[in-house]
């Protein structure tokens, strides 16, 4: 039988494209320290005001004042990761994505809002939409949570606010990061190569052609030889496998016969 366009034998066996070896890089070191640090101060701090906030956690732990301090300064220490992440260009090139709205953006929203779960339906750059609306969400509640924070351990510092609307706001801010934050490691436990993206800083190419199909068409545009950083920035273990299917497809030079 004949051989079809990418193949490497008879019809029906199928070699895998170039584009599905290997992974890509997703995320460098910046990044992953910066979301881990972050992630462990923020459950820390929520942890702590479990602690002070709920009776029978807090008759369980005892130690009042040592609470209060760890509290206090992991939600004080909150953006220090963030701020010393700014050193790292690869880093400051993520926030500029997360602080972009595509055009394509809006119609991942209108897909999340109709129940649509086609790829072709969630168009998504390196971050889709949903994860920009939560990075900006967040970063604002903790910049007003540190700020009615301050107003409650500071009680003169500004005294034409209320300590008890400080209080108020405070409660209830807590509360809607809590379940905002379930709702966002809900997701990641939903996603095992989101995990190990952050975690190993690669994923799969096919992974992130389903998940974020604008994302290595976005760093091809910006690379001045046409090529993407992600493709790249192979994963060093992977990166036999790929020369071994290349030197494969240049030993079979009738492998592409067309009708």
């Amino acid at each position: 039988m004949r051989s079809t366009a990418g193949s490497t034998g008879r019809t029906g066996t199928m070699a895998p494209t170039e584009r599905d070896v290997g992974r890509v890089r997703r995320f460098g070191p910046s990044q992953r320290i910066v979301h881990r640090a972050t992630g462990w101060l923020m459950l820390i701090c929520l942890a702590a005001a479990a602690c002070l906030y709920l009776n029978p956690l807090a008759q369980l732990v005892g130690r009042r004042p040592l609470v209060a301090g760890v509290h206090r300064w992991s939600g004080i220490l909150l953006p220090v990761p963030l701020l010393l992440g700014l050193l790292s260009a690869e880093f400051r090139a993520d926030l500029r994505r997360l602080n972009r709205f595509a055009v394509y953006d809006r119609r991942w929203l209108r897909a999340v809002r109709r129940g649509l779960t086609k790829p072709q339906d969630r168009p998504a750059g390196k971050f889709n939409a949903g994860q920009k609306l939560y990075a900006g969400w967040i970063a604002g509640a903790v910049l007003v949570m540190m700020f009615t924070g301050l107003l409650m351990w500071f009680m003169g510092f500004l005294p034409f606010l209320s300590r008890a609307g400080a209080i108020f706001v405070h409660d209830i801010l807590a509360w809607a990061i809590a379940l905002v934050l379930a709702g966002h490691l809900r997701k990641a436990y939903a996603d095992p190569e989101a995990r190990r993206g952050m975690r190993t800083g690669y994923v799969t190419r096919p992974w992130a052609d389903r998940h974020h199909p604008r994302w290595l068409d976005e760093e091809r545009a910006d690379e001045p030889d046409g090529r993407s950083a992600g493709s790249r920035r192979e994963c060093p273990s992977t990166a036999a496998r790929a020369q071994t299917f290349r030197s494969g497809r240049s030993a079979h030079p009738h492998s592409h016969t067309t009708d």
